[in-house]
């Protein structure tokens, strides 16, 4: 994974929340559009990768895991991807001192995919209790885009009140919910297309679903 003094990447932080295949179509994305890219698992996210693929995700095995991960389709299938990953740095959720933790480290933004209820709660009250918080405040206070792909139902008071301060403070607050009007009929699609939607918050050109233009799709015209 390249270390160069000369990038400036989207930092991606993934949560605890339940799905990891969201965090990996908007890394794969991101990769194709030919963006660099800091990401930060948290401790909570890496059980939820071994849950949801059956692999860990290790600091010392940073580069063979996440290749693993992304090649990963959504539906299970462990070869459907060939990504690479050389444009990724991984930092270290535990890493306070790492570079996505200054204000002073050049950064395009954030996108937090799939945000827990837990990370939404550290980040709107500014608890930077871990690497991915505290680069998720760095953000905010820099005005970066911060793109909060919340993933959770149903959403309880505080966590609404959470997300509206989050709003309030300049980020996307941006629900996991796939659509149907883009013709999405495998689990992947559906996937896309809320990796889609975080990466049109963020100003990220993609192909990863079809929009709409006014037309309904009919028989025989799904994506």
């Amino acid at each position: 994974m390249t270390a160069t003094t000369d990038r400036c990447p989207w930092v991606v932080g993934v949560s605890g929340a339940s799905g990891t295949p969201y965090a990996a179509a908007v890394l794969r994305a991101l990769l194709h559009a030919g963006e660099q890219v800091d990401l930060i698992v948290s401790r909570a996210a890496r059980l939820t990768i071994l849950d949801e693929t059956g692999h860990a995700f290790r600091d010392g095995h940073a580069d063979e895991d996440l290749h693993r991960w992304l090649a990963r389709g959504a539906d299970g299938r462990p070869d459907a991807f060939d990504p690479d990953v050389s444009a990724v740095r991984h930092w270290p959720a535990g890493d306070l001192a790492a570079g996505p933790s200054s204000g002073s480290y050049p950064a395009r933004g954030m996108l937090i995919v799939p945000a827990s209820t837990a990370c939404v709660a550290g980040v709107a009250l500014g608890l930077s209790k871990d690497l991915l918080q505290r680069a998720a405040s760095v953000t905010l206070k820099e005005r970066r885009p911060l793109v909060v792909g919340v993933r959770e139902t149903p959403l309880n008071g505080q966590t609404l009140r959470h997300l509206v301060s989050l709003d309030e403070a300049g980020a996307v607050v941006l629900p996991a919910s796939p659509a149907f009007y883009a013709g999405g009929s495998t689990v992947q699609q559906l996937v896309d297309f809320v990796a889609g939607r975080a990466l049109d918050a963020a100003g990220v050109p993609h192909k990863l679903y079809r929009r709409w233009e006014g037309e309904l799709a009919g028989p025989g015209r799904g994506a």
